[in-house]
């Protein structure tokens, strides 16, 4: 068989995923765009000042809400930004019919909070490291497990969730 030949087959072989691929990321740009409609009017119905700024991260849309003073869409330990990601992901489902996994954020609430829960995490992991003994962390969110988690799983440890919510916990155990 030729080279060209060989080529040929190769970029036939790869466009269904190279298509696949461009396909995922229209339709993450369409949830971003949706999610942003539905953020701006809800902005535009509480009389708050903000900027909606649009990313894809990994897998998943992402949406960021930035502006003066925007404490009250983040809530107590950020309950009302979880209520207000629920209910932008309900606008992107009436929309396309499809299950988002749209991460929003608000004011940076979301991205300080996951360095402060990496060093959660690193100082879990040092402490099971220490004592060979596993470590229970305070109840968390989905979010934050999953930050915790994956810092465990970087350090090469494993770790596990228990309990129910939303009571429910990290526990990082030794190698």
């Amino acid at each position: 068989m030729s080279d060209g030949m060989q080529n040929t087959e190769a970029a036939e072989k790869s466009a269904p995923a190279t298509n696949q691929a461009a396909d995922r990321l229209k339709a993450l740009e369409a949830e971003s765009d949706i999610a942003a409609d539905y953020l701006e009017e809800l902005l535009d119905i509480a009389d708050l000042d903000g900027d909606i700024d649009m990313d894809i991260d990994g897998d998943r849309a992402a949406v960021s809400i930035v502006g003066a003073d925007l404490s009250n869409l983040v809530g107590e330990n950020g309950k009302v930004l979880e209520a207000l990601q629920e209910l932008t992901r309900l606008a992107v489902y009436r929309e396309t019919g499809e299950r988002s996994r749209l991460m929003l954020d608000v004011s940076n609430y979301r991205a300080n909070r996951k360095a402060e829960l990496e060093e959660v995490g690193r100082k879990a992991v040092e402490e099971v490291k220490a004592s060979g003994a596993s470590v229970r962390l305070d109840p968390m969110t989905p979010f934050e497990r999953k930050v915790v988690h994956d810092v465990v799983a970087a350090a090469g440890l494993t770790s596990e969730s228990e309990g129910e919510e939303p009571r429910r916990r990290v526990v990082v155990q030794p190698a």
